[in-house]
């Protein structure tokens, strides 16, 4: 009996829910229409996804192309299709806008960057990254970058003997007669060496140590961080999918990165307290206390380990795959252009020979426009996306032209190809996608070009990577007169959180006399 009373207020409370349910979506569509109004907004006329529920076929053709290396140019290759540079897609339940609009990258990366966060990113990328600065939102992000910045002062990026010293370690593994090598692969491990040795004062010595055993710690670790950064991508990609991913080897790679790491960290902390103790006691600090160190300079401002940890680890991808990509894919297009090393070496001949200052390499014109024109052709993070956190709006995408406002409802990832809008044949000239250092002679670039993200979240590092990169650059113009190339086939690319060549750097170099 007293079940049957029950049923009514079973149905009350039911009726009550779905009331609310349709109460609380009809005043959000409300509310929408009245924002997209007010911002004469239109709806993206172009998708890509013919499966409207589960967009499977957007699954299918990412797989696809991950394989076989096209990722990049198919996204290029559908903006032409659409003949927009916006366009809408599907994955499961998550809604996305791809663009390749400069003024719609402004406008999420500067103008309305408190409208986005990373979103769910920020789960795939956390086993390694932690809470670093690149993995990091709000208030998080804000003091990350407030603990970094003073790092990356001129003083600090421009030590040209640290990079000297390692160069000729890799020197020693170029052969000088010509013969075939891949110089990509030197070029990691060059990057990886002066970023340990920046940040940790300890570097994995991975070119000193390229011959030699390769159980040693510091070797592991260089080929763990390789592991791992991979295993990022293939939990991002996976999605929620990644659960039933085994992922040992990814795991056990990020868990040896993190163990090398937090030795170092361990050193710095114990430093600190050490100069802590010393100052207290009246006692004079020694010249390697007050020599400048990363990691140190971390160890001052916090004490939280996990911190340092996380720091590092995200300075280190980023000081590492910058470069040694940069360096990469620069080499392979200029291999192809025997012509522009010609004048590499005429610019660099005013040095007689001797290596660079930090002002002389800034004022080397046509080395900088070579590496202006690689970041074109090739950004070394080539894509890039962002987390709708309320309802916004992108100023193009719109109406049948592209050309009206987009309404962008919470929720939706907004991913943005910077490789599709570097070669824009309405931004670059019919010649876009041909790698041409004389186009930098006179442009003065604005969001169109984004080598080093924009806005707010600039890279801090991007006058390091420039340093680097020029130095080497100058140092193998001195070293060899002639640069040939022994890849005859395109450039493909080799996608993770950055881009390089999927075949290597397969080059031949011949010693200056």
């Amino acid at each position: 009996m007293a079940d049957t009373k029950s049923h009514p207020l079973v149905f009350i409370l039911a009726g009550a829910f779905v009331s609310y349910i349709l109460y609380t979506r009809i005043t959000l569509y409300r509310s929408r229409q009245r924002f997209i109004a007010a911002h004469n907004c239109k709806p993206c006329e172009h998708t890509f996804n013919k499966d409207p529920i589960l967009g499977l076929d957007v699954l299918r053709a990412s797989t696809i192309n991950h394989k076989k290396g096209t990722i990049l140019e198919a996204n290029r290759q559908r903006f032409f299709r659409f003949k927009s540079y916006t366009f809408r897609s599907r994955v499961i339940t998550q809604p996305l806008i791809i663009t390749a609009e400069p003024e719609n990258i402004k406008t999420i990366l500067s103008l309305k960057f408190k409208d986005y966060s990373f979103g769910q990113r920020k789960v795939s990328f956390k086993p390694l990254l932690g809470d670093g600065i690149f993995n990091a939102d709000g208030e998080r992000w804000a003091n990350s970058r407030h603990l970094l910045r003073p790092n990356f002062a001129r003083e600090q990026v421009a030590d040209l003997d640290a990079f000297e010293r390692h160069f000729k370690l890799m020197l020693k593994h170029i052969p000088r007669d010509g013969s075939t090598f891949d110089l990509q692969e030197l070029f990691f491990r060059l990057t990886i060496d002066t970023a340990t040795e920046f940040l940790f004062n300890h570097s994995t010595n991975s070119l000193r140590m390229m011959d030699q055993d390769d159980s040693n710690e510091d070797t592991i670790f260089a080929k763990a961080f390789t592991v791992a950064q991979a295993d990022v991508i293939k939990r991002s990609r996976y999605g929620v999918f990644n659960m039933f991913r085994k992922g040992s080897e990814g795991r056990d790679a990020i868990r040896i990165c993190h163990e090398y790491v937090d030795k170092w960290v361990d050193d710095a902390v114990q430093w600190r307290e050490d100069a802590d103790a010393k100052i207290k006691s009246g006692k004079a600090l020694e010249k390697d206390d007050e020599r400048y160190v990363f990691i140190r300079e971390l160890a001052k401002q916090t004490n939280d380990k996990q911190r340092i940890r996380d720091e590092l680890i995200n300075i280190l991808l980023a000081g590492r795959d910058t470069t040694a990509s940069l360096l990469s894919n620069m080499f392979f297009e200029i291999t192809k252009q025997p012509a522009i090393w010609a004048k590499l070496r005429d610019e660099v001949a005013q040095l007689g020979g001797r290596t660079p200052t930090y002002e002389e390499l800034r004022n080397l014109k046509y080395l900088k426009w070579c590496m202006n024109e690689s970041l074109r052709m090739h950004p070394v993070v080539p894509a890039n996306s962002r987390f709708a956190i309320r309802d916004t709006v992108l100023p193009l995408g719109g109406g049948p032209s592209g050309t009206s406002p987009l309404f962008v409802p919470r929720g939706t990832i907004v991913g943005y190809s910077t490789y599709s809008m570097h070669r824009r044949p309405d931004l670059y000239g019919a010649d876009s996608t041909t790698y041409k250092p004389e186009r930098w002679e006179s442009r003065r670039p604005g969001w169109e070009y984004l080598p080093f993200n924009g806005g707010p979240r600039i890279c801090l590092g991007q006058q390091y990577a420039l340093t680097e990169a020029g130095y080497v650059t100058v140092r193998l113009v001195q070293e060899f007169a002639t640069l040939e190339s022994r890849d005859a086939g395109p450039w493909v690319e080799s996608l993770t959180l950055t881009v390089c060549s999927a075949n290597g750097t397969k080059v031949g170099l011949g010693a200056a006399s």
